[in-house]
């Protein structure tokens, strides 16, 4: 009787089965579409393409003097991260459509925002190494000034008229001053961003700027279409600014028709104005008549009048009755 051995046997190693020359899916998928009549599986894929969208521009902010009481004032009622990027996603959509690659935008790679003790309220200039970082400097004292019920609006919007200057086309320094004022208070107007003691109002120059030029500019836009100041501001790109010819080219008028066109409309509106007014006087007047018959037609008037007319007759009837 033989021996039985107690060493354990090694199971065995499993066996690659051969393969072919190793293709690639990319291959595999090819050669897939091929027996398909030529026509790959990502054929019918349609990739969607990204939207174009807006420049951003790095966001900065040096103050100067945090003991002053106007930094106290900016920031109790301002986030500026949140506020600086809200200015500029407002003023970029009011003077812009984005495309693929914004040649149409100036050049702006940061904005820093410089909170200072200085007089005035506000000025944008460009760093003095490169103009295409910009600086926004923000008067402490002026911000102190503010009342307490304006300061949050009023601050973001001297800030949003300030970041037009970032961005908008000054016709390679030749434009117009109050043109260049004008546009940056329409922005801050149609952002809904106007102080109190802005009115509309013609009479002198349509290009004193500021909110008088806004104004003017916000007209253009309801008479000569929505995309008005936009077109304005894209003719101000490369080229300097010659008044005759420029805003017939845009709208077919000089801006002298333009400009009386809208002190007209302001007329039209003051007259409305006074129209509604007088006629709120009117129905005024015509309520307190009829307050006056409601109260004597509920007797409140009546025993005046019976004293009064009562008296001679019954004085009468005495002097018949003594005949």
């Amino acid at each position: 009787m033989s021996a039985v051995s107690t060493e354990p046997t090694p199971s065995p190693l499993p066996v690659r089965p051969q393969e072919g020359p190793h293709r690639s899916k990319d291959e595999d998928r090819r050669k897939a579409g091929l027996k398909n009549g030529g026509k790959h599986d990502n054929d019918s894929i349609t990739r969607p393409h990204p939207k174009p969208s807006f420049p951003t521009p790095k966001l900065r902010l040096s103050t100067l003097d945090l003991d002053h009481p106007g930094s106290n004032v900016f920031f109790s009622n301002w986030n500026p991260s949140k506020a600086l990027s809200e200015a500029v996603d407002v003023v970029l959509s009011l003077l812009y459509q984005p495309t693929k690659n914004n040649h149409h935008i100036p050049a702006c790679r940061s904005v820093t925002l410089f909170l200072q003790g200085m007089g005035g309220v506000a000025y944008t200039t460009g760093s003095d190494l490169d103009i295409d970082h910009k600086e926004i400097h923000f008067s402490l004292d002026y911000i102190n000034g503010i009342p307490p019920a304006r300061q949050k609006d009023e601050i973001q919007g001297v800030l949003v008229h300030e970041m037009v200057h970032c961005w908008q086309w000054n016709a390679v320094g030749t434009a117009p001053g109050g043109l260049i004022e004008g546009i940056a208070d329409f922005v801050r107007l149609k952002a809904g961003l106007s102080p109190p003691h802005w009115k509309k109002e013609g009479g002198g120059q349509w290009d004193a700027g500021y909110q008088h030029t806004g104004y003017f500019l916000e007209w253009i836009e309801s008479a000569c279409g929505e995309d008005s100041v936009r077109k304005i501001n894209l003719a101000l790109k490369d080229k300097k600014y010659e008044e005759d010819g420029f805003w017939e080219q845009l709208f077919g008028k000089k801006v002298t028709l333009l400009w009386k066109e809208y002190e007209g409309s302001l007329f039209k509106e003051q007259k409305m104005v006074m129209k509604i007014q007088d006629e709120g006087e009117n129905r005024s007047k015509s309520h307190e008549t009829d307050w006056d018959d409601d109260i004597e037609m509920n007797g409140e008037g009546k025993k005046d009048s019976r004293f009064e007319g009562d008296g001679p007759v019954a004085k009468d009837r005495l002097n018949e009755n003594r005949a």
